[in-house]
């Protein structure tokens, strides 16, 4: 009998469109979908799951996998303006989770960034720190860890959406593409970071608003110029779907 598919965990910069994508994994029905539990973690000192209460990385990782492994596959996405050391400390995170990443062209994705929270620091608009994941996944497996990226899910959805499922071992549902607009209960805590995806009802390319780029902001200019080489070295394994 073949062991349970692991769970897939989506490591994503902020602003990098990951939220679409988690909505898409939602409306497939098929999964225990988790919204940025270690993130939410941190700042609450708790996350629940399935009824359950976590208070530590490690305690939330065990209940991940024991979800998994009683029968409904977990997809969770997180963000990496946050630093997860406990976690990245435990072996399991990388022999028995599937490790994914998402980025965005940075300075699209700090400009975006900056008009949600203009107090962010440099550290978390979450490149550099995404980069040192991924590191740490690809050196404790010894392969180089999915990346896709969220200019590529806008332009090319379907291809994206198809070529990630085919790569983390999950069918590809066209119907899961679509969704009905509305809040999710789950992301009230972070409700205004998602005003976009819940109003939507499904993924599509706009034009950005008007507002502080690197361009105008000598303060972006530099924050930009700092994550440009770490997002430079992801965006070299990112996967390039044929629509």
């Amino acid at each position: 009998m073949s062991a349970a598919p692991k769970p897939i965990l989506l490591w994503a910069v902020p602003r990098s469109r990951s939220t679409a994508f988690l909505r898409i994994m939602l409306e497939r029905g098929d999964l225990e979908v988790v919204h940025e539990p270690f993130s939410y973690l941190q700042v609450d000192g708790h996350f629940e799951l399935t009824g359950r209460r976590a208070t530590s990385e490690v305690e939330l990782l065990d209940m991940m996998l024991e979800v998994n492994a009683g029968g409904r596959r977990v997809f969770a996405k997180d963000t990496s303006d946050y630093t997860y050391t406990p976690l990245l400390e435990d072996e399991r995170l990388f022999s028995d989770v599937i490790n994914t990443f998402m980025i965005r062209e940075p300075r699209s994705a700090i400009a975006s960034h900056y008009a949600m929270n203009p107090e962010a620091t440099l550290d978390e608009y979450g490149f550099e720190y995404l980069h040192a994941i991924f590191d740490a996944v690809r050196s404790a497996t010894g392969e180089v860890p999915l990346v896709i990226d969220g200019d590529d899910l806008v332009a090319n959805p379907e291809a994206t959406v198809r070529a990630y499922c085919e790569r983390v071992g999950l069918e590809f549902m066209p119907e899961a593409m679509r969704w009905d607009p509305g809040r999710q209960a789950n992301w009230q805590r972070t409700d205004r970071w998602h005003a976009e995806v819940a109003q939507s009802s499904g993924l599509v390319a706009k034009a950005p608003e008007r507002r502080e780029t690197p361009d105008t902001n000598e303060h972006l200019r530099r924050v930009a110029e700092h994550h440009q080489p770490f997002y430079d070295a992801l965006a070299r394994h990112r996967l390039c779907p044929c629509p």
